[in-house]
Protein backbone atom coordinates (compact mmCIF):
# COMPACT_ATOMS: atom_id res chain seq x y z
CA UNK A 1 0.00 0.00 0.00
CA UNK A 2 1.11 3.44 -0.89
CA UNK A 3 2.59 5.06 2.14
CA UNK A 4 0.93 8.42 3.33
CA UNK A 5 4.26 10.24 3.29
CA UNK A 6 4.31 9.65 -0.56
CA UNK A 7 0.87 10.43 -1.63
CA UNK A 8 0.09 13.18 -3.94
CA UNK A 9 0.17 16.51 -1.65
CA UNK A 10 -1.52 19.54 -3.62
CA UNK A 11 -4.70 19.93 -3.80
CA UNK A 12 -4.60 19.29 -7.84
CA UNK A 13 -3.08 16.28 -7.99
CA UNK A 14 -5.73 14.88 -5.06
CA UNK A 15 -8.38 15.49 -7.20
CA UNK A 16 -6.74 14.10 -10.41
CA UNK A 17 -6.16 10.79 -8.81
CA UNK A 18 -9.13 10.95 -7.77
CA UNK A 19 -10.80 11.26 -10.77
CA UNK A 20 -8.99 8.86 -12.57
CA UNK A 21 -9.98 6.58 -9.87
CA UNK A 22 -13.27 6.80 -10.03
CA UNK A 23 -13.55 6.78 -13.93
CA UNK A 24 -12.40 3.34 -13.71
CA UNK A 25 -14.31 2.71 -11.07
CA UNK A 26 -17.63 3.91 -13.15
CA UNK A 27 -16.60 1.99 -16.35
CA UNK A 28 -15.96 -1.09 -14.34
CA UNK A 29 -19.92 -0.54 -13.01
CA UNK A 30 -21.85 -0.16 -16.59
CA UNK A 31 -24.87 -1.26 -15.08
CA UNK A 32 -25.04 1.79 -12.40
CA UNK A 33 -23.39 4.02 -14.76
CA UNK A 34 -26.14 3.53 -16.91
CA UNK A 35 -28.73 3.58 -14.72
CA UNK A 36 -27.51 6.82 -13.41
CA UNK A 37 -26.42 8.79 -16.54
CA UNK A 38 -29.20 10.47 -18.78
CA UNK A 39 -29.06 10.03 -21.91
CA UNK A 40 -27.46 12.68 -24.51
CA UNK A 41 -30.85 13.98 -26.20
CA UNK A 42 -29.79 17.34 -27.02
CA UNK A 43 -30.30 18.65 -30.29
CA UNK A 44 -27.96 19.44 -32.68
CA UNK A 45 -28.60 22.68 -33.22
CA UNK A 46 -27.99 22.78 -36.96
CA UNK A 47 -24.81 20.62 -37.23
CA UNK A 48 -24.73 16.50 -38.77
CA UNK A 49 -27.30 17.98 -41.37
CA UNK A 50 -26.23 15.67 -44.17
CA UNK A 51 -27.98 17.84 -46.97
CA UNK A 52 -25.36 20.98 -46.33
CA UNK A 53 -23.56 21.56 -49.34
CA UNK A 54 -19.77 23.37 -48.64
CA UNK A 55 -19.87 27.09 -50.14
CA UNK A 56 -16.89 28.59 -52.35
CA UNK A 57 -15.70 30.42 -49.50
CA UNK A 58 -16.07 27.27 -46.92
CA UNK A 59 -15.47 23.99 -49.57
CA UNK A 60 -14.42 21.31 -47.07
CA UNK A 61 -16.68 19.89 -44.37
CA UNK A 62 -15.50 19.82 -40.62
CA UNK A 63 -15.65 16.84 -38.80
CA UNK A 64 -15.66 17.54 -35.05
CA UNK A 65 -14.05 14.32 -33.10
CA UNK A 66 -14.71 14.37 -29.40
CA UNK A 67 -12.64 13.49 -26.33
CA UNK A 68 -12.57 10.60 -23.82
CA UNK A 69 -15.30 10.27 -21.92
CA UNK A 70 -17.04 12.84 -24.18
CA UNK A 71 -20.02 12.44 -27.11
CA UNK A 72 -20.94 13.69 -30.35
CA UNK A 73 -23.01 16.45 -28.98
CA UNK A 74 -21.99 17.65 -25.26
CA UNK A 75 -18.80 18.22 -26.22
CA UNK A 76 -19.46 20.47 -29.25
CA UNK A 77 -22.43 22.44 -27.64
CA UNK A 78 -20.49 25.82 -28.44
CA UNK A 79 -18.00 25.09 -30.93
CA UNK A 80 -20.29 23.26 -33.32
CA UNK A 81 -23.04 26.24 -33.67
CA UNK A 82 -20.20 28.88 -34.02
CA UNK A 83 -18.87 26.92 -36.95
CA UNK A 84 -22.56 26.94 -38.07
CA UNK A 85 -22.84 30.29 -38.02
CA UNK A 86 -20.05 30.95 -39.42
CA UNK A 87 -21.03 29.19 -42.73
CA UNK A 88 -19.36 25.39 -42.40
CA UNK A 89 -21.07 22.34 -42.60
CA UNK A 90 -20.61 21.07 -39.49
CA UNK A 91 -20.15 16.61 -38.18
CA UNK A 92 -19.42 15.10 -35.40
CA UNK A 93 -18.89 11.09 -34.63
CA UNK A 94 -18.94 8.76 -31.74
CA UNK A 95 -16.34 6.71 -31.47
CA UNK A 96 -14.55 4.53 -28.97
CA UNK A 97 -17.87 2.84 -27.43
CA UNK A 98 -17.38 0.24 -24.57
CA UNK A 99 -20.60 -2.33 -24.35
CA UNK A 100 -23.01 -1.26 -22.12
CA UNK A 101 -21.59 2.10 -20.98
CA UNK A 102 -24.12 4.76 -22.79
CA UNK A 103 -23.26 8.57 -23.08
CA UNK A 104 -19.51 7.87 -22.18
CA UNK A 105 -17.21 7.03 -25.30
CA UNK A 106 -13.61 7.34 -26.26
CA UNK A 107 -13.07 4.41 -24.35
CA UNK A 108 -12.31 2.15 -26.48
CA UNK A 109 -8.71 0.59 -28.09
CA UNK A 110 -7.59 3.86 -30.04
CA UNK A 111 -6.71 2.10 -33.52
CA UNK A 112 -10.01 1.15 -33.54
CA UNK A 113 -11.43 3.99 -32.68
CA UNK A 114 -9.66 5.65 -35.55
CA UNK A 115 -11.08 2.71 -38.35
CA UNK A 116 -14.37 4.61 -36.86
CA UNK A 117 -13.09 7.83 -37.53
CA UNK A 118 -12.13 6.86 -41.51
CA UNK A 119 -15.75 5.41 -42.18
CA UNK A 120 -16.88 8.54 -40.71
CA UNK A 121 -15.06 10.78 -42.71
CA UNK A 122 -15.59 8.63 -45.66
CA UNK A 123 -19.37 9.20 -44.92
CA UNK A 124 -19.06 13.10 -44.84
CA UNK A 125 -17.25 13.81 -48.08
CA UNK A 126 -19.65 11.48 -49.69
CA UNK A 127 -22.46 13.08 -48.54
CA UNK A 128 -21.05 16.59 -49.42
CA UNK A 129 -18.70 15.96 -52.34
CA UNK A 130 -16.08 17.51 -50.93
CA UNK A 131 -12.42 15.76 -52.19
CA UNK A 132 -11.13 16.91 -48.46
CA UNK A 133 -12.29 17.73 -44.98
CA UNK A 134 -10.94 19.60 -41.83
CA UNK A 135 -10.76 17.89 -38.14
CA UNK A 136 -11.18 19.23 -35.15
CA UNK A 137 -10.44 17.60 -31.56
CA UNK A 138 -10.49 18.14 -28.55
CA UNK A 139 -8.16 15.89 -25.96
CA UNK A 140 -8.16 11.86 -27.48
CA UNK A 141 -9.72 13.52 -30.20
CA UNK A 142 -7.22 15.82 -31.40
CA UNK A 143 -4.87 12.87 -31.14
CA UNK A 144 -6.34 9.70 -32.58
CA UNK A 145 -6.65 11.18 -35.80
CA UNK A 146 -2.91 10.89 -35.66
CA UNK A 147 -2.85 7.45 -36.03
CA UNK A 148 -5.83 7.66 -39.20
CA UNK A 149 -3.32 9.99 -40.99
CA UNK A 150 -0.20 7.99 -40.56
CA UNK A 151 -1.70 4.81 -40.46
CA UNK A 152 -4.56 4.34 -42.05
CA UNK A 153 -4.47 6.91 -45.36
CA UNK A 154 -6.15 9.36 -43.80
CA UNK A 155 -3.43 11.82 -45.38
CA UNK A 156 -5.64 11.75 -48.77
CA UNK A 157 -8.54 12.78 -47.33
CA UNK A 158 -7.67 15.46 -44.73
CA UNK A 159 -6.34 19.15 -45.74
CA UNK A 160 -6.01 20.47 -41.88
CA UNK A 161 -5.43 18.73 -38.00
CA UNK A 162 -6.53 20.74 -35.40
CA UNK A 163 -5.97 19.42 -31.88
CA UNK A 164 -7.37 21.50 -28.62
CA UNK A 165 -5.41 20.13 -26.02
CA UNK A 166 -4.40 17.01 -27.53
CA UNK A 167 -2.18 14.28 -25.32
CA UNK A 168 -0.27 13.77 -28.92
CA UNK A 169 2.50 12.12 -27.27
CA UNK A 170 0.50 10.69 -24.16
CA UNK A 171 -0.01 11.84 -20.66
CA UNK A 172 1.64 11.49 -17.39
CA UNK A 173 -1.14 12.77 -15.57
CA UNK A 174 1.03 15.14 -13.72
CA UNK A 175 2.90 12.04 -12.95
CA UNK A 176 0.16 10.31 -11.37
CA UNK A 177 -0.08 7.40 -13.35
CA UNK A 178 3.19 6.46 -11.69
CA UNK A 179 1.24 5.61 -9.04
CA UNK A 180 -0.39 3.13 -10.72
CA UNK A 181 2.12 -0.04 -9.05
CA UNK A 182 0.96 1.15 -5.33
CA UNK A 183 -2.44 -0.19 -6.48
CA UNK A 184 -2.49 -3.49 -6.87
CA UNK A 185 -5.25 -4.24 -9.62
CA UNK A 186 -5.98 -0.76 -11.18
CA UNK A 187 -3.56 -0.81 -13.73
CA UNK A 188 -4.83 -4.39 -14.87
CA UNK A 189 -8.22 -3.17 -14.45
CA UNK A 190 -7.10 -0.12 -17.32
CA UNK A 191 -6.43 -1.90 -19.91
CA UNK A 192 -8.96 -4.84 -19.31
CA UNK A 193 -12.07 -1.84 -18.96
CA UNK A 194 -10.94 1.05 -20.47
CA UNK A 195 -8.23 0.99 -22.80
CA UNK A 196 -8.57 3.97 -24.43
CA UNK A 197 -6.70 5.64 -21.16
CA UNK A 198 -4.57 2.84 -21.13
CA UNK A 199 -3.62 3.72 -24.70
CA UNK A 200 -3.19 7.36 -23.60
CA UNK A 201 -0.56 6.92 -21.37
CA UNK A 202 3.24 7.93 -22.05
CA UNK A 203 5.32 5.13 -22.88
CA UNK A 204 1.98 3.05 -23.68
CA UNK A 205 2.37 0.73 -27.19
CA UNK A 206 -0.04 2.57 -28.44
CA UNK A 207 1.95 6.02 -27.81
CA UNK A 208 5.24 4.11 -28.80
CA UNK A 209 3.12 2.86 -32.35
CA UNK A 210 2.22 6.37 -33.19
CA UNK A 211 5.07 8.41 -32.22
CA UNK A 212 8.04 5.74 -34.52
CA UNK A 213 6.81 8.03 -37.31
CA UNK A 214 7.20 11.87 -37.63
CA UNK A 215 4.63 13.65 -35.74
CA UNK A 216 3.55 15.22 -39.14
CA UNK A 217 2.58 13.66 -42.77
CA UNK A 218 2.86 15.69 -45.85
CA UNK A 219 0.50 17.88 -47.39
CA UNK A 220 -2.09 18.01 -44.14
CA UNK A 221 -1.93 21.86 -42.03
CA UNK A 222 -1.91 21.33 -38.06
CA UNK A 223 -2.25 23.37 -35.81
CA UNK A 224 -2.55 22.52 -31.98
CA UNK A 225 -4.61 24.75 -29.28
CA UNK A 226 -2.79 24.18 -25.64
CA UNK A 227 -2.87 25.75 -22.29
CA UNK A 228 -0.62 26.34 -19.53
CA UNK A 229 -3.25 25.06 -17.47
CA UNK A 230 -4.09 21.71 -18.22
CA UNK A 231 -4.12 19.19 -15.70
CA UNK A 232 -4.71 16.30 -17.79
CA UNK A 233 -2.46 16.71 -20.49
CA UNK A 234 0.82 16.65 -19.19
CA UNK A 235 3.28 18.37 -19.54
CA UNK A 236 1.05 20.49 -20.97
CA UNK A 237 4.11 21.38 -24.08
CA UNK A 238 3.96 17.36 -25.22
CA UNK A 239 0.71 18.66 -27.23
CA UNK A 240 3.06 20.28 -29.59
CA UNK A 241 4.32 19.00 -32.63
CA UNK A 242 7.42 19.04 -34.51
CA UNK A 243 6.87 19.59 -38.53
CA UNK A 244 7.12 21.80 -41.69
CA UNK A 245 4.08 22.38 -41.28
CA UNK A 246 2.79 23.42 -37.84
CA UNK A 247 1.25 26.14 -35.53
CA UNK A 248 1.79 25.58 -31.96
CA UNK A 249 -0.16 28.09 -30.30
CA UNK A 250 -0.38 27.97 -26.38
CA UNK A 251 -3.67 30.04 -25.28
CA UNK A 252 -2.03 32.41 -22.77
CA UNK A 253 -0.16 33.54 -25.38
CA UNK A 254 -2.80 34.94 -27.23
CA UNK A 255 -4.90 36.14 -24.00
CA UNK A 256 -2.60 35.86 -20.66
CA UNK A 257 -5.41 36.15 -18.02
CA UNK A 258 -7.45 33.07 -19.92
CA UNK A 259 -7.57 30.35 -17.04
CA UNK A 260 -9.28 27.57 -19.34
CA UNK A 261 -7.90 23.86 -18.39
CA UNK A 262 -7.84 20.89 -20.60
CA UNK A 263 -12.00 20.09 -20.23
CA UNK A 264 -12.88 24.19 -20.94
CA UNK A 265 -10.38 24.83 -23.57
CA UNK A 266 -12.37 22.50 -26.00
CA UNK A 267 -15.64 22.60 -24.59
CA UNK A 268 -16.48 26.17 -23.66
CA UNK A 269 -13.25 29.05 -24.92
CA UNK A 270 -13.96 31.05 -27.43
CA UNK A 271 -10.72 32.55 -27.64
CA UNK A 272 -9.36 29.14 -28.88
CA UNK A 273 -12.75 28.56 -30.87
CA UNK A 274 -11.39 31.70 -32.09
CA UNK A 275 -8.39 30.28 -33.26
CA UNK A 276 -10.20 27.35 -34.82
CA UNK A 277 -11.76 29.86 -36.75
CA UNK A 278 -8.43 30.87 -38.02
CA UNK A 279 -6.97 27.94 -38.90
CA UNK A 280 -9.62 26.27 -40.95
CA UNK A 281 -9.59 29.54 -43.14
CA UNK A 282 -6.03 30.92 -42.85
CA UNK A 283 -6.58 33.39 -45.62
CA UNK A 284 -9.49 35.23 -43.55
CA UNK A 285 -8.04 35.08 -40.13
CA UNK A 286 -7.35 38.13 -37.75
CA UNK A 287 -5.68 38.57 -34.51
CA UNK A 288 -6.69 35.95 -31.63
CA UNK A 289 -6.81 38.56 -28.43
CA UNK A 290 -8.89 38.60 -24.83
CA UNK A 291 -11.43 40.35 -27.24
CA UNK A 292 -12.24 37.57 -29.20
CA UNK A 293 -13.92 35.76 -26.63
CA UNK A 294 -16.83 37.81 -27.21
CA UNK A 295 -16.44 37.13 -30.66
Amino acid sequence: MLPWTRAPRTPRARRTLAALLLAVAAVATPTATAAAAAPATAASRGWNDYSCKPSAAHPRPVVLVHGTFGNSIDNWLVLAPYLVDRGYCVYSLDYGQLPGVPVFNGLGPIDRSAGQLASFVDKVLAATGADKADLVGHSQGGMMPNYYLKFLGGAAKVNAMIGIAPDNHGTTLLGLTKLLPYFPGVEDLLNASTPGLADQVAGSPFVTRLNSLPDTVPGVHYTVIATRYDEVVTPYRTQFLDGPDVRNVLLQDLCPVDLSEHVAIGTVDRIAFHEVANALDPSRATPTTCASAVG
